[in-house]
């Protein structure tokens, strides 16, 4: 079946696809960096300016990509580009499985699973840094998935330089497995919690890619 473009964003820069919800921070770092080249070609003092903002609008676009994935197939694929943090049995028989994103993943999140988005919760919190323990009390957006294997979990995770969490997809929206469904601006983390008897399949310490790395094993 062929996947929904529901929360695809077609918008790009010179060729490079960029994350929805990339704008607030993005329009205004490219302007400054043009006016800055604009103005060096008359001023030392621009084009001494012109240097920073110029790198810092590239940084930007490399961290606002968004770029196509093969999905792969499985039960349960990554949500999330990063580093497998933790991997911890929960008391009701699910496991969970946290995924540190530093600022030079990918940092839009796709459907582990096929199914209907059932909730996309919105819980205040702090934002110390992902992958510190206290960060299961940062700013954060719970989702759950009604799927084949029942009731799935996802939670996006603030961290301390990540400010604003942005779902593409509200309650009530079937997604195919692999399907863009939000955004976390900057460094993060993102857990699933897989349900009980489902064997994960990935370690800690392992790199994973939103849409391509198996997170159960058969």
């Amino acid at each position: 079946m062929p996947h929904s473009q529901t929360s695809a964003h077609r918008d790009s820069v010179s060729g490079v696809r960029l994350a929805r919800g990339a704008s607030p921070w993005l329009l205004p770092t490219l302007a400054t960096a043009a006016f800055s080249l604009t103005r060096a070609r008359k001023s030392g003092r621009w084009a001494a300016a012109a240097v920073p903002t110029t790198a810092l609008a590239a940084g930007m676009l490399w961290f606002f990509r968004d770029p196509e994935r093969e999905i792969a197939q499985g039960r349960v694929i990554s949500p999330a580009d990063g580093v497998v943090q933790s991997i911890m049995p929960w008391k009701d028989g699910r496991t969970r499985v946290a995924i540190f994103m530093s600022p030079l993943n990918v940092h839009v999140n796709r459907a582990p699973l096929a199914g209907t988005v059932t909730a996309v919760e919105h819980v205040p919190g702090g934002f110390v840094p992902a992958f510190n323990k206290e960060s299961e009390n940062n700013e954060r957006v719970v989702w759950h998935f009604d799927t084949e294997l029942g009731d799935i979990e996802m939670v996006q995770i603030a961290g301390a330089v990540a400010r604003r969490i942005v779902p593409y997809v509200p309650a009530g929206t079937k997604v195919e497995q692999g399907d863009r469904i939000g955004l976390i601006r900057f460094g993060s983390r993102v857990d699933i919690y897989l349900p009980e008897g489902v064997e994960v399949a990935v370690e800690v310490g392992q790199a994973t890619t939103a849409g391509v790395t198996r997170i159960d094993r058969d």
